[in-house]
């Protein structure tokens, strides 16, 4: 086979690991910060223009949102690690056919998600115990956004085959663009045209149909390897139970986590709107903390994807310690940035001094075992790399759902119901996990390695 263009490629087999992985997280980072910036500036405007309950509306809908994305994201890793190990491997034919095969799935996906997440609105609010004062917000909010979903699934897809050939500048010009596109429509919307917590969820939708649609030209006009032709769009079977031995655990865990969140919002759900803006003002400031260590998840995905098909075991296993201890580092700077400026912070999102003291209440009190998570997705990252995502599944799980559910019964039944123990659940099952993964590892990929090598 001629060899073909890899002109907006990154070859992560040779040269200086730690330049790579911060060449490639780095606008994978700041990418993930623009995303994020869709619904912390959807909480940003509805808590100071329309009301705390629209507030804690926009902030009791994230887990539900998560169960359908986190699924779709599994898919996507496994697709990615797919593409990648074939990168890696310079098997073109091969990745060309993961690359029809992801789209054409991810296409059923979207007509599929949509009809699940718009019909499962009100029943997942009903079983998450919403309160009167917050269910029609949070329902109008939702059904919006499902409706819409397929412009962020799209989106979320194209950039991820992008990332496993190691181009992510691009998909961060989309999100830069469409971000600031979607504060400019929430403004247009809520202050403007008075639509309320529904102007929000219509200038979501609709930045994200524009990111999915600059994704789609550029995958399809791209003169390289990752190039989408319409007319090769099919399933292939072999690739597809590939993707699936990756993504589907990584898909299950997520999902099963955020179902197992729907819990713990509804434990948060008993105090009341002020505790529930307050948490969401914290989950909004919390997942701008674990955006480094997300994005270096990525990187090490990919990195030990194009490694591992390249055949350098040892290569993948530096860069994954490098990858961990630079996640710390990041992680721990901003940790303790929002740690000292606290109140402010959740501020941002509402002028309630109720919302603000649950906010940095919550703030003050898991922040810092953030730190625990670095080790948690990254290892992650870099087992499913390698191609097992089973293991992480299964330790995830453990911790996050069985952990943290049983932490959750046994403080509010036995010990004391307060929202300072509710909001610990989480530091509780970061710790549980980053130990049990650690171990997992060691055994599994350290020490039972050398022993499967020849003697």
């Amino acid at each position: 086979m001629a060899r073909q263009r890899v002109g907006t490629t990154r070859a992560m087999t040779e040269g200086p690991i730690l330049k790579q992985i911060i060449l490639f997280s780095l606008p994978l980072m700041l990418g993930n910060i623009f995303q994020m910036l869709y619904n912390t500036v959807d909480s940003i405007v509805v808590g100071n223009f329309v009301g705390k309950e629209a507030l804690a509306a926009v902030g009791s809908t994230t887990m539900i949102v998560n169960m359908l994305v986190f699924f779709f994201n599994g898919f996507s890793i496994g697709a990615g690690v797919v593409i990648g190990q074939h990168f890696g491997a310079r098997n073109m034919k091969k990745l060309h056919d993961a690359v029809e095969t992801t789209m054409a799935m991810t296409f059923l996906f979207c007509v599929l998600f949509t009809i699940i997440g718009v019909l499962g609105v009100k029943p997942m609010l009903r079983f998450m115990s919403t309160p009167d004062d917050v269910f029609a917000d949070a329902t109008t909010y939702l059904t919006i956004y499902f409706a819409g979903i397929t412009g962020l699934l799209i989106y979320n897809m194209g950039s991820g085959i992008l990332r496993a050939v190691g181009d992510t500048t691009r998909p961060l010009m989309f999100l830069v663009l469409t971000s600031v596109l979607n504060t400019i429509l929430d403004l247009v919307f809520v202050i403007g045209f008075k639509m309320g917590i529904a102007g929000v969820a219509y200038a979501t939708i609709i930045s994200q149909f524009v990111s999915a649609i600059l994704t789609l030209i550029l995958l399809t006009k791209a003169d390289d390897i990752y190039k989408l032709v319409w007319k090769d769009l099919k399933v292939d079977l072999g690739i597809l139970g590939q993707i699936f031995a990756v993504g589907l655990p990584a898909g299950i865990q997520s999902v099963i986590t955020a179902f197992s969140n729907i819990f713990v919002q509804s434990y948060v759900n008993f105090f009341g709107s002020s505790v529930m803006a307050g948490w969401s003002s914290y989950n909004k400031l919390d997942s701008f903390i674990m955006l480094p260590m997300q994005s270096m998840a990525m990187a090490a995905t990919t990195f030990v994807s194009q490694n591992i098909g390249a055949k350098q075991e040892e290569r993948a296993n530096r860069g994954t310690k490098i990858t961990i201890l630079l996640s710390v580092g990041v992680t721990l700077f901003i940790a303790t940035f929002l740690f000292i400026f606290a109140e402010p912070a959740v501020s941002l999102f509402s002028k309630d001094p109720s919302v603000i003291e649950y906010g940095a209440l919550f703030l003050h009190a898991n922040t810092f075992f953030l730190l625990f998570n670095c080790v948690n997705h990254v290892l992650a990252g870099a087992l499913r790399g390698r191609g097992d995502s089973r293991g992480p599944m299964v330790i995830m799980l453990t911790a996050f759902v069985g952990i943290r559910q049983i932490y959750l019964f046994i403080v509010t039944h036995f010990v004391a119901n307060t929202p300072f123990l509710v909001g610990f659940g989480y530091p509780v099952g970061w710790g549980t996990c980053c130990i049990l993964e650690l171990t997992y590892f060691y055994f599994r990929w350290v020490k039972g390695k050398k022993k499967e090598l020849p003697a």
